[in-house]
């Protein structure tokens, strides 16, 4: 049993070093998932880029900067998402994750290579990262990142190991990870606007106890016609924009369940079914958080999972 992993080593390695490994001409595509999680992000990006062009504008009247170059940085942006210097450094400065040590990097590198192998990819085109977390899992961020926790490096039976990491190569061969990280960063600007606005929304309510209840009234009665003149004009399409968080949730639920399919065909749905049921139970979520949360339950990832196995079979 290795000191580094208490739960031992117990993965079946069918590609040892010096195996011939055959990769797969095209080992990443882009699956209807992904599509469809780049399409629901597409009204945030078009309001980041009305956002920054706005701004864009401001700073060239202030300082006669032509507004198309901060515009062109922020959409350039966006390739670096594919850029593997560029993911280090936010890898290390925002996500503040870090390099496995080398005892780290000695229990980890033999699987990472298993769980390749079997995929037909070539696993070192991604990076390797470990972050400081009490929760025994992984994930996929960008193009080539898959970040371990290091509790689950420390506690998990390196044959779970390998199917939390065929489920994070998943993401990142159907394109699941690069679509989630453009969508976030040119959605960013309207989050951010949309926070300020909370902030002020609720500093306005505090203020509004000490205004006169028929003002309150009046200009709540102005805000409901405006709202139904804008909704007239514009066919009710502003109400779309309230669905699209149940959207993106529910695609996200899809991603991880295709995830979990791919780790399957890999041969690690055994393991990962093992995990699933490990895990302790958790309490019924309402039905809005359920509605809204990217992640399904694990009694659903567990009967998805079941079910592909029995096809399998």
């Amino acid at each position: 049993m290795d000191q580094h992993s208490p739960a031992g080593d117990d993965l079946d390695y069918r590609h040892v070093p010096g195996t011939r490994i055959h990769y797969r001409a095209r080992s990443r595509a882009t699956d209807l998932a992904a599509v469809g999680r780049l399409a629901l992000h597409l009204p945030g990006a078009l309001l980041g880029l009305l956002l920054v062009g706005l701004a864009a504008h401001g700073l060239q009247s202030a300082t006669g900067i032509p507004y198309a170059i901060p515009l062109g940085l922020w959409l350039a942006a966006g390739a670096l998402a594919f850029h593997p210097p560029s993911e280090a450094l936010l890898a290390r400065y925002l996500l503040r994750l870090g390099r496995p040590l080398p005892h780290e990097l000695a229990v980890l590198a033999p699987v990472w290579r298993e769980v390749t192998a079997r995929a037909g990819v070539d696993g070192s085109r991604y990076q390797l990262w470990i972050e400081d977390s009490g929760d025994a899992t992984a994930s996929g961020a960008g193009g080539h990142l898959v970040i371990v926790t290091r509790h689950a490096l420390e506690t998990l039976p390196t044959s779970q190991l390998a199917a939390v990491l065929a489920h994070e190569l998943g993401h990142h061969t159907a394109g699941h990870s690069w679509a989630g990280l453009l969508g976030w960063w040119y959605a960013l600007p309207g989050r951010l606007v949309g926070r300020a606005l909370a902030t002020t929304a609720r500093s306005g309510r505090r203020a509004a106890k000490r205004v006169p209840t028929y003002a309150v009234v009046g200009a709540a009665v102005l805000a409901a016609l405006l709202a139904y003149r804008v909704l007239a004009l514009t066919f009710g399409l502003p109400l779309l924009m309230v669905a699209l968080p149940f959207l993106i949730a529910a695609v996200g639920r899809r991603t991880e369940l295709r995830a979990d399919r791919h780790a399957a065909a890999l041969g690690f749905g055994p393991d990962l079914a093992r995990m699933l049921m490990a895990q302790p139970e958790e309490d019924e979520p309402g039905l809005l958080r359920l509605l809204l949360s990217p992640h399904p339950h694990h009694r659903t990832r567990l009967h998805h999972l079941q079910r592909h196995m029995r096809l399998q079979g």
